[in-house]
């Protein structure tokens, strides 16, 4: 039995669930509302306020799909309830981050700063930088943690951070590995 797969979720007050036919799952809450097809072949019991997601048998495929299924759902119920935060942290000498309304201008040493959009239910916030040698601080924020880690990765992607002088766009949490500088000439 999948350890994952196997453990209930309780569903707050303020979640109303919404199971229709073949698993189309819509999860309502105080922050928005997610619709989602999972699995047909896994069985959603909902009953006194707790989700189980039941396998019908144990093979191979039903037993991966079994955690997959209950972690999306999961991700969905705390999503609409507390919503899903990235934090990334943007290093460099003239790098930078502000907001025009809604649309994040990210400054990352191209010849042209870089306008960002965000996607339905995702919001940018851009950190006080407390001194120049303080990295800022970037939050990416939303209810679909999908997203929310899909948008997260794009801006990484612009610039990524590199192991000489660490200058870049990482995770808050991301440890880089640093590398020696060209060693000099020896005489």
């Amino acid at each position: 039995m999948s350890r994952i797969g196997k453990q209930p979720i309780t569903v707050p007050k303020s979640v109303q669930i919404t199971i229709s036919e073949g698993n189309a799952v819509t999860v309502k809450g105080p922050k928005g509302q997610l619709s989602r097809q999972l699995s047909p072949a896994m069985q959603i019991v909902q009953e006194d306020g707790v989700v189980r997601v039941e396998r019908p048998s144990d093979t191979k495929e039903h037993r991966s799909m079994h955690g997959l299924t209950r972690t999306l759902l999961y991700n969905m119920v705390v999503g609409v309830t507390d919503g899903w935060k990235r934090e990334l942290e943007i290093n460099g000498v003239g790098y930078r981050a502000t907001l025009e309304g809604k649309t994040l201008v990210l400054q990352l040493g191209f010849s042209h700063p870089v306008r960002l959009d965000p996607p339905d239910h995702v919001e940018y916030a851009v950190g006080e930088r407390r001194s120049a040698s303080d990295p800022l601080a970037l939050y990416i924020q939303g209810i679909d943690k999908e997203v929310v880690g899909q948008q997260a990765a794009k801006i990484r992607g612009l610039r990524p951070p590199e192991p000489y002088k660490g200058k870049g766009v990482k995770y808050k949490e991301e440890r880089i590995r640093r590398k020696a500088g060209k060693a000099g000439k020896a005489k």
